[in-house]
């Protein structure tokens, strides 16, 4: 017990130093310091402080995977199996996106450390990404029996362009709000996530797709 309470505050330390100062600016000494531990026990634990990144980006990339495939299991089963290519896409961004914005999320060490993974390309987060692909083959699967006229290259270079725009949204949301003097609203999450599925299916079919209404809007003019 004491040595996963050691862990767990080695872990939470790291991920709020991250969060606060970036992956460049914290040193081992300095989660030492925060946890409370020594450094015997980082190095026992994690080794290095390339794997203890790595650690705390699989820990949330799993929730977010996860997160993803349930929407598009979910999806499938309300389509009789063939999901819809706005509904596929939805399931793609809209964690990644629901993660890291919005006013529930904006002040949260997860999503803050997130952040930081999408803005500073640190090698184990490289490698990490570069590696866990097979979740993003069960989409293109998703997407081939939306779309069976598309040629697999078309849907890769999709899915590549859905997830480019998750994450330069994610990156750059305070340069959007401060160039469109704050009318681009990067806390209205669920709209945004419609204007990305919205441009990727236009990218796909060459045609305009009905948006869905944001959940917010949905609910306030119900009768």
């Amino acid at each position: 017990m004491a040595s996963d309470h050691t862990r767990g505050a080695i872990l939470a330390a790291a991920e709020r130093l991250y969060a606060d100062r970036g992956f460049g600016d914290v040193t081992l000494r300095d989660i030492v310091a925060a946890a409370d531990v020594n450094l015997a026990a980082v190095n026992y634990h994690f080794g290095s402080k390339d794997e203890l990144i790595a650690e705390l980006f699989v820990t949330r990339s799993i929730a977010t995977n996860r997160e993803r495939l349930n929407e598009l299991k979910a999806a499938e089963e309300g389509g009789g199996g063939r999901a819809s290519i706005d509904a596929i896409l939805r399931a793609l961004v809209g964690p990644t996106l629901r993660g890291c914005l919005g006013p529930e999320r904006e002040r949260s060490t997860a999503a803050r450390f997130m952040i930081r993974a999408s803005i500073e390309s640190v090698p184990p987060i490289r490698r990490i990404r570069n590696r866990e692909i097979d979740h993003l083959r069960k989409f293109v699967a998703a997407m081939r029996r939306a779309l069976p006229d598309r040629s697999e290259v078309e849907l890769y270079w999709a899915l590549h362009f859905a997830l480019a725009m998750a994450h330069q949204t994610v990156r750059d949301s305070e340069r959007l709000t401060k160039l469109s003097e704050g009318k681009c609203d990067l806390d209205d999450v669920a709209d945004i996530i419609e204007r990305v599925v919205a441009v990727s299916v236009m990218a796909l079919t060459g045609g305009e797709v009905e948006r869905k209404p944001p959940a917010k809007l949905m609910a306030r003019d119900a009768p």
